[in-house]
């Protein structure tokens, strides 16, 4: 899971035409930070941490069941990444 939250923070930050050192700098955070978040890598995140990083690039965090198919706005999102 924090693969993929990454994975939509790097894609969010390069259409925004953000570096990672610019991203780190408006969050008060490393850039090696910033490169583990988006690679998934990073050994911990806290909440408040991770939801102030979505509202810097406009995201937004979503919370559905586990186990559900992925709805055709979800489909058509993860079309738009690759």
């Amino acid at each position: 899971m924090l693969f993929e939250i990454g994975r939509h923070i790097r894609q969010e930050r390069k259409k925004r035409k953000l570096t990672q050192a610019q991203l780190a700098g408006l969050l008060g955070m490393s850039r090696s930070t910033i490169s583990q978040i988006e690679k998934g890598t990073v050994q911990e995140i806290g909440v408040r941490k991770l939801i102030r990083i979505l509202e810097i690039i406009d995201l937004e965090l979503r919370i559905r069941p586990a186990g559900l198919p992925p709805t055709l706005d979800e489909l058509r999102e993860e079309a738009d990444l690759l």
